[in-house]
């Protein structure tokens, strides 16, 4: 079994937009490393306490055969001064491949989180990064 990472930002905290960046980041990482649905152990969803308009699961509940996935979603620590509007996901994949083989995907503002696994997609420099204040978003 292996975890395959990723993480995506969005534009604003509305449902459409947060299913719709995490439908992007996920159908990444799955056409990045060749993931069928059956071969998933589950997926874990986080966003940061600034997004809050939508659970990002509703994107893997709409693809076909992940109605058997385990899905759960949940809330990232929000560390002052951190990346805000953030969508992560983990996936946790039984495979036969070595880690190094592993691709994982950071798009959007994500990419500053882990350079070395970042991906550029198209329109992903339209968005400035937002970063969490110390009392919450916007406070």
């Amino acid at each position: 079994m292996r975890g395959v990472r990723g993480a995506t930002t969005v534009a604003a905290n509305a449902a459409g937009d947060i299913v719709a960046r995490t439908a992007e980041l996920l159908s990444r990482m799955v056409g990045e490393n060749g993931i069928r649905p059956e071969d998933v152990a589950n997926a874990v969803f986080t966003t940061t306490e600034d997004l809050d308009a939508e659970f990002p699961a509703i994107a893997a509940r709409a693809l076909p055969g992940w109605e058997n996935v385990p899905l759960l979603c949940a809330r990232e620590i929000p560390v002052p001064g951190s990346l805000g509007r953030c969508v992560r996901i983990l996936l946790l994949w039984n495979t036969d491949r070595a880690p190094q083989e592993v691709r994982h995907v950071f798009l959007r503002g994500a990419r500053e989180l882990r350079p070395r696994w970042a991906m550029r997609v198209a329109g992903d420099d339209d968005e400035k990064p937002v970063r969490l204040l110390p009392n919450g978003p916007g406070r």
